[in-house]
């Protein structure tokens, strides 16, 4: 249900992370994330939802890592004992752990940006997705993975050589697992699949939505459109928002490419914090958003 906020504010673009927390304004910041991302203070944000590029634009320096003797690690040959590093495993193909490198510092800013309270949501491609959630594994812990969300949807191509692949992953983690803020009322419901099963008064109701999301990419006819190669569907980003914070809390994307993230935030009373180093990102968003520098 889309709540219109009780104040409006106006965003501003910035080009470093802001001097005081919380700032008076929603924040469009023109920035590398890894430069912005360690200005921003310990647990100041509900709500952290990324959408990752898979091509970084630049190789990254990947760092020697290996299996360390630990005795709170995995049981190993011969009973020993290690903490599992996951890039070190991946170090045989170097396009990739290159990626994984680029990413996890990142996501450990995350999870500690979040509020105990809070939540991440990484929208991944679904090649890459159980990569991902082991390096994430690893970042938050295991017992903090929520949710591996599926976003169906019914474009492109169609392979005769295989099912053709009409989804993409979204992986949630909570901060702390018994504390995450999680209000299932504030959803929009969805129609039932089989209506004539259920009671009138159900199927007018809707139902609560799974894990898995039937939803449409963004119509080139769209009002929401905004021309930006890999902008997602505001219905998609509306769900994580709605469920996962309050009206006043604080929203973060770090990869904010069309500010999908803010356009929802602003519209169900949330703050946001964008990051984009993309010339073309910022100059969207500055539209979408009616952001002033």
């Amino acid at each position: 249900m889309v709540t219109v906020p009780a104040q409006v504010h106006t965003p501003r673009v910035a080009s470093t992370a802001p001097a005081e927390w919380p700032p008076r304004d929603d924040l469009v910041i023109a920035a590398d994330n890894a430069d912005v991302l360690p200005a921003l203070p310990d647990g100041a944000f509900t709500l952290v939802a990324i959408d990752p590029p898979f091509n970084t634009g630049k190789r990254q320096v990947l760092r020697a890592m290996a299996k360390e003797p630990s005795e709170d690690g995995v049981a190993g040959f011969h009973g020993r004992r290690y903490a599992s590093r996951l890039l070190s495993a991946l170090a045989y193909d170097d396009a990739f752990a290159d990626y994984l490198a680029f990413l996890e510092p990142r996501l450990r800013h995350a999870h500690r940006l979040l509020a105990a309270d809070g939540t991440l949501y990484v929208h991944i491609d679904y090649r890459e997705a159980h990569y991902l959630k082991l390096l994430l594994d690893e970042v938050f812990g295991r017992d903090a993975f929520v949710n591996e969300i599926i976003w169906a949807y019914d474009y492109g191509g169609r392979s005769r050589r295989r099912w053709p692949a009409k989804h993409d992953t979204i992986l949630m983690y909570a901060k702390d697992p018994d504390r995450y803020h999680f209000d299932t009322d504030a959803v929009d419901r969805e129609p039932y699949m089989a209506p004539g099963l259920v009671t009138p008064e159900k199927r007018a109701r809707g139902k609560l939505p799974t894990d898995v999301w039937w939803h449409t990419i963004v119509p080139t006819s769209s009002r929401e459109r905004t021309g930006y190669p890999t902008q997602k569907p505001e219905g998609i980003v509306r769900r994580m928002v709605a469920a996962s914070t309050r009206q006043g809390d604080w929203c973060l994307d770090f990869f904010a490419g069309s500010g999908t993230l803010g356009a929802v935030a602003a519209a169900l009373g949330r703050r946001y914090v964008l990051v984009d180093a993309n010339p073309e990102a910022v100059a969207v968003m500055t539209r979408r958003l009616g952001a002033r520098e």
